[in-house]
């Protein structure tokens, strides 16, 4: 938006010395001149916006390298305690299977006294 300002002020300062019958020559430098600043200036500043979007762009492409270490690690960590948990869930039920239905109606009958006894002596 300032360059097209600058370009603005620049043209109005060409066109200011334009009268009727010519050019006055109220400035040493000709329109090619300053056409060709403007363009450096304009050229420089694409430079500038083209070098922030590309540190711009590394610095996503950094943050997306990190977040996708951590998921991968994340997974990993979830494949180990799936493993975890499954070889836990066999013992249970090789202790269930092998266990007779009356021993282990007797078991769970007690853990169930023994919780209730407890929470009504906290009570």
């Amino acid at each position: 938006m300032n360059l097209r300002r600058d370009y603005r002020s620049n043209r109005s300062a060409l066109l200011d010395g334009i009268e009727e019958g010519g050019i006055r020559a109220s400035s040493s430098y000709t329109s090619h001149e300053i056409d060709e600043h403007d363009n450096d200036r304009a050229i420089e500043g694409l430079q500038d916006r083209v070098n922030i979007l590309k540190r711009l762009t590394g610095d996503i492409h950094e943050e997306v390298d990190s977040h996708n270490r951590i998921l991968d690690r994340m997974g990993n960590d979830m494949d180990s305690s799936r493993g975890v948990l499954s070889g836990t869930m066999d013992r249970f039920k090789m202790v269930f299977e092998t266990k007779s239905s009356r021993r282990m109606a007797t078991l769970i009958a007690s853990f169930l006294a023994l919780f209730l006894l407890i929470y009504y002596l906290t009570k």
